[in-house]
């Protein structure tokens, strides 16, 4: 069984890093394949189904040619008033909440993987909707011809107004950014994909799952191939699993790639340590 599921695993890896080289990809397809790793029976395509049916429930309350704002009336409705999606406050840490199949199943989740749902299944209603990168708490945005609608999908789908957003980025990250257009620009699916990633490796990391932690690492390098700070943090969790080759591998690369780093001396010194390591024998 162990050989199915590095196998599973490989699949997996190999699916994401074809997927994020398309830059238009699906991301709940995206999702999945993360999700893939720590489920190696995931049914994919039945979760791409189940965004469909959550879309035809909104669906079959509506006339033929609704206008966009009743559309968004009755997405509202069906999502958190009948289905009752909603954040997942009461245990935000359980990596449950970062996985797309455990969401669309519970109905609870993370601001990240919430948006997602909410985003796939009001696109598929024909409404021009896309997810947020917003510092601190992933947001979604529907696009009507009057204006954009911010939502928080977290929150029951809470409509936010201008001081809602304000209060929410000071929150995050007090005066360092103004809000401005880029701070609402729709994420792209690679951006959402990493955020996701980043997400898992800081809960493994707080829950001291290193092999975990060093998973989501490996796959955030396919989704962010320049990112020299995943790079380092690769090598620092080979170095804690014990693969001391890989650890000098990715840590000298790391100083290639970022010389000056405020870090650098600790890396060089982290890599001298690693080259006195004996080889153990087997």
């Amino acid at each position: 069984a162990t050989m199915d599921l590095v196998d599973a695993v490989a699949d997996a890896r190999r699916r994401l890093a074809e997927l994020v080289l398309s830059e238009r990809f699906d991301v709940a397809r995206g999702a999945l394949i993360v999700a893939a790793e720590e489920y190696p029976d995931l049914d994919e395509p039945s979760y791409v189904r189940k965004l469909d049916a959550l879309a035809a429930g909104v669906s079959r309350t509506l006339p033929a040619k609704a206008k966009a704002e009743r559309i968004v009336e009755a997405l509202h409705r069906h999502l958190f008033t009948d289905l009752g999606f909603s954040g997942n406050s009461g245990d935000y840490y359980d990596p449950k909440n970062s996985f797309l199949n455990e969401v669309i199943d519970r109905r609870t989740g993370l601001p990240i993987t919430l948006a997602i749902v909410y985003v796939e299944v009001a696109r598929r209603l024909g409404l021009r909707a896309s997810g947020v990168g917003f510092p601190g708490h992933f947001l979604a945005k529907i696009e009507l011809d009057e204006g954009d609608l911010v939502v928080d999908a977290f929150n029951g789908g809470a409509f936010l107004s201008e001081a809602d957003i304000r209060g929410l980025l000071h929150n995050a990250v007090g005066d360092a950014v103004q809000l401005s257009e880029t701070v609402l620009r729709p994420a792209t699916s690679r951006e959402i994909l990493g955020r996701m990633l980043q997400n898992l490796k800081a809960l493994y990391l707080r829950k001291g799952d290193t092999p975990r932690a060093l998973s989501a690492t490996d796959r955030l390098l396919i989704v962010r191939p320049d990112s020299a700070g995943e790079l380092r943090d690769r090598g620092l969790l080979c170095e804690k699993l014990g693969g001391t080759e890989a650890a000098r591998r990715d840590l000298t690369e790391y100083l290639e790639r970022a010389p000056d780093a405020d870090d650098a001396d600790e890396v060089r010194a982290t890599i001298r340590r690693l080259r006195d390591r004996r080889p153990l024998l087997n």
